[in-house]
């Protein structure tokens, strides 16, 4: 997916799910087009660095948190994987990272090293999501639902539907006055009439969920 048709392609998928779905026709009605903005210029390097910071943290504090890791590393947009495992673990945690986010850190620079983690996106523009999922989930502390926000949000994926996401779940059961939690098998189940434009979806949900 390219920025230049990304925006059509959103357009196309609301004329869709209003079509094949009356819970989202509602929903696009409520909450207007989709406001979906992957972030075009950031690598997938870059993108499950900063994952790594916000797991655990609310936006504010992860956000802090992420400025000060950057601020160790003045002079470059964003620190490359060499920067980053120079870095002392003091100067890491000085910065207000956890142990764990340390080591996972790390573990995302070697797997840069190794060719896993890709410094640019041209590397897997051409790869199906499944195995970016499969290729990026080898990296210690990323599971499939990182993958899948990266998808989502850096690669512009627009057919993703992350059926463990609790907002999504929370969204889909208030949308339908659902009394009972959705599984994620059974979203997943749910979610095939929306294809092939599940993000698109997954962002409307998500919308129900912050009005719920």
């Amino acid at each position: 997916m390219s920025r230049s048709t990304y925006a059509a392609r959103l357009a196309l998928a609301e004329k869709h799910l209003s079509k094949a779905d009356p819970l989202m026709r509602r929903l696009i009605r409520a909450h207007g087009p989709c406001a979906l903005q992957p972030h075009w210029r950031r690598s997938p390097y870059a993108a499950l660095v900063q994952a790594v910071v916000y797991q655990q943290l609310n936006g504010k504090a992860a956000a802090t948190i992420f400025q000060r890791f950057l601020d160790l590393f003045p002079g470059a947009p964003f620190p490359t994987p060499a920067q980053v495992l120079a870095a002392a673990d003091e100067a890491l945690r000085s910065a207000g990272l956890s142990r764990q986010e340390v080591a996972y850190n790390r573990d995302i620079e070697l797997q840069a090293h190794a060719g896993v983690v890709p410094l640019k996106r041209a590397a897997i523009a051409r790869s199906s999501d499944e195995a970016i999922i499969a290729r990026i989930t080898q990296v210690k502390g990323v599971g499939r639902w990182t993958v899948e926000m990266l998808l989502i949000f850096t690669l512009g994926r627009i057919d993703v539907l992350p059926i463990d996401d609790y907002g999504v779940r929370k969204g889909y059961c208030h949308a339908s006055d659902r009394d009972t939690p959705v599984s994620p098998p059974e979203l997943r189940a749910i979610g095939e009439r929306w294809a092939p434009y599940r993000s698109v979806a997954a962002w409307y949900l998500w919308r129900a969920a912050d009005a719920a």
